[in-house]
């Protein structure tokens, strides 16, 4: 089942996110293969507001805190906070994968 990432970037780390950005992008390019989603959180006028959302096909706990443990934005230290969190794929772009409502 997959896991639901967040993240929270420190306040005042723009600027450390800006130099990362490459490597980050990178990284997410090399493991596509286990991105159901991802991207940066944006406030309401499409700024980014300090963090991001990753959707990963992974089956535990521990393979998903090792996923993040090696982005370059969790290595450089922008991150304050990671949370977690299992998630249960029931629709992804229109297609619904819950075997009980096929």
């Amino acid at each position: 089942m997959p896991y639901m990432i967040e993240t929270f970037d420190k306040p005042g780390t723009l600027d450390l996110r800006a130099r990362e950005r490459d490597a980050h992008l990178a990284f997410l390019d090399a493991h596509k293969h286990l991105l159901l989603a991802c991207g940066a959180k944006l406030d309401d006028e499409g700024n980014a507001s300090g963090g991001g959302l990753y959707v990963v096909a992974l089956e535990t706990r521990a393979e998903a805190e090792a996923f993040i443990a090696v982005d370059p934005f969790f290595t450089a230290g922008l991150f304050e906070r990671v949370q977690i969190t299992r998630w249960r794929k029931a629709y992804v772009d229109g297609v619904c994968y819950l075997p009980e409502a096929k």
